[in-house]
């Protein structure tokens, strides 16, 4: 018997993801969650930009839209202002998020539209050739950073919580069970919710990083996160190169389209 999530995926698997890479678990998890919820799949929308997180709209079955490479939160905005009851989720990479579409994800945070955006970080451009992104760790290696990058990297749930994003949370593909739960969190929040969630690249990252093994990486993940309970009680010593998990922020604001339509009423009343 199927597993009662595997409807919301097309009759196109098994997906065409390197072994070892976490996609494929960020997907199921997002699956795991809809069934949660209890999805109108004709009332949904996925959107992607390019990368090989961005794949996973090929695989929904459901309304797709995969767009141009960082720009996958302006056509977001446009199906949402289009059609301000439907439920629209971005999938988006480290790069494709925080480099090319950065400008955007910050405005989108400001804006706090009520969409849910799963940016998954793999640390690297994985499809377009392992160059380094802005989410790369200091001295981690990538093809355009041979010997090491010298760039700080972003703390990319900071961002969006200094850009105003009313929901951050972070999880990762160790703990699949806490990510279907923050994707559920996530979508209930009424607002922007952004959902960082950290990944494995054997390929791309991890040979060049000398942790090319899928089990590897998958040990490297689990090392590197820590329960936001936990890292409370730990010093910034124990914390530096540590990813701090779970729901990092909640709060209730204006919602953008709610405002924009009660703007519309004041307008077209005369005020």
């Amino acid at each position: 018997m199927k597993p009662v999530y595997e409807k919301y995926f097309r009759n196109n698997l098994p997906h065409i993801w390197c072994s070892g890479c976490g996609n494929g678990i960020v997907m199921s998890a997002w699956a795991r969650a809809m069934e949660e919820v209890a999805i109108d799949k004709d009332n949904t929308i996925a959107v992607s930009g390019i990368g090989c997180s961005s794949r996973i709209t090929g695989y929904l079955d459901l309304n797709t839209l995969h767009t141009a490479h960082g720009r996958a939160l302006p056509f977001a905005t446009g199906c949402k202002m289009a059609k301000p009851d439907m439920d629209v989720f971005i999938f988006s990479g480290d790069g494709d998020c925080s480099a090319i579409g950065g400008n955007h994800f910050i405005h989108a945070c400001r804006r706090n539209m009520d969409m849910t955006m799963i940016v998954i970080n793999n640390n690297i451009y994985g499809m377009t050739g392992g160059q380094f992104s802005p989410l790369t760790p200091f001295g981690k290696k990538g093809t355009t950073a041979p010997y090491g990058s010298v760039d700080r990297c972003f703390d990319l749930c900071e961002l969006a919580m200094g850009a105003g994003a009313t929901f951050v949370a972070r999880g990762d593909i160790f703990h699949a069970k806490q990510l279907t739960d923050l994707i559920v969190a996530g979508y209930k929040h009424k607002g922007f919710s952004v959902i960082e969630v950290l990944a494995s690249c054997p390929i791309s990252f991890g040979r060049r990083n000398k942790i090319p093994k899928p089990a590897d990486m998958m040990q490297y993940v689990k090392d590197h996160t820590v329960a936001l309970a936990r890292a409370e009680k730990m010093s910034p010593e124990e914390l530096k190169g540590m990813y701090i998990t779970g729901i990092l922020r909640n709060e209730s604001d204006v919602e953008y389209n709610e405002e924009y339509l009660r703007l519309c009423a004041r307008v077209q009343g005369g005020e």
